[in-house]
């Protein structure tokens, strides 16, 4: 919905979202106080925009997703990529916010991220690493400092943690590594070998298999589905929302408009007094016929905003 603020994003999602019972005063204060939560407050107004409308950034827009996913408070939120186009001062303060929420609403919150700095990185938990498919740790983040040290690959002094994993476990530049290297360095790809084989050990897989086996003896409380707006309040919603795109887009509603305009003053001027003779039932054949033809044609703009709908439909999970 590239013509919408983000205030009105958020909003639309809490009235699809937050349950029926909920006053429309409450959502609006609740949606509000998320989008200043995320540090989206100066930007309410704004439009989100798209690739032919300028808006807010990308940095932005992924911060409105999470927007509109905490409206609930989900007791799971995967996030992928959250901190991608922040820099480090608003991915700190989004991701701490997240932690805050996630530590006060009991959630749990997966999530993928590359490059965090070292605040960003001392507020996770759990860390798992992968590499091309292979997990190389699992375990809590503060334990990951001392593993990669066991395995011979300390972390220098004053290095961010994060940054020296993902230099020690990515192998792009391996070849470049061993031709400029003077003294014998290990590959990337033998440092993952070296950190699996060591995950895999006995030491630390027995540490993984006991916290699954308790994980599985804790259990949980029982699923309730989540309340939402009636059915009734859904299409409403939906159907002013989608009015309001229409007539914010001015490809998809103003110049269609323009274009019917158009045609229908050139048909009206080549095919004026035609008369009530005989030979004017051919005529008025044809006017008929390029009426139906060009409506049939003209539907087809409407597609763009349809496959961007469609787009929105499958990027967002399903509740």
């Amino acid at each position: 919905m590239s013509t919408m603020s983000v205030r009105e994003a958020v909003y639309y999602s809490a009235q699809l979202q937050l349950p029926g019972s909920m006053p429309a005063v409450e959502k609006r204060a609740h949606a509000d106080a998320v989008i200043r939560e995320m540090g989206l407050g100066d930007a309410m107004d704004t439009r989100i925009g798209g690739r032919m409308t300028k808006g807010i950034s990308g940095g932005q827009r992924k911060r409105v997703t999470i927007c509109i996913e905490m409206l609930t408070r989900p007791r799971l939120l995967f996030l992928d990529e959250p901190t991608s186009g922040l820099d480090s001062a608003a991915s700190y303060h989004v991701m701490s916010h997240i932690a805050r929420v996630a530590a006060r609403e009991g959630m749990t919150v997966v999530a993928a991220v590359h490059q965090p700095s070292g605040d960003v990185f001392d507020l996770f938990h759990r860390l798992c690493l992968l590499a091309y498919g292979r997990t190389v740790f699992f375990g809590p983040a503060s334990d990951a400092n001392q593993f990669f040290t066991e395995s011979g690959f300390p972390c220098p002094h004053l290095r961010n943690p994060s940054d020296h994993f993902l230099r020690t476990i990515n192998k792009d530049f391996d070849e470049e590594i061993v031709e400029s290297s003077k003294a014998r360095r290990k590959t990337a790809a033998e440092a993952i070998e070296i950190l699996t084989d060591a995950y895999q050990s006995p030491a630390y897989s027995e540490k993984t298999m006991d916290r699954i086996a308790e994980m599985k003896g804790i259990g949980g409380a029982p699923f309730r589905k989540r309340e939402q707006a009636g059915f009734s309040t859904k299409l409403f919603v939906l159907t002013r929302r989608s009015f309001v795109n229409m007539h914010r887009d001015i490809g998809y509603y103003w110049m269609r408009l323009g274009v019917y305009l158009g045609i229908g003053i050139c048909l009206g001027t080549i095919f004026y007094q035609l008369g009530h003779s005989y030979s004017s039932i051919q005529s008025r054949c044809e006017v008929i016929m390029y009426t139906t033809a060009l409506l049939t044609f003209m539907a087809i703009g409407g597609f763009p905003s349809f496959v961007e709908d469609v787009k929105v439909a499958f990027s967002l999970p399903s509740d």
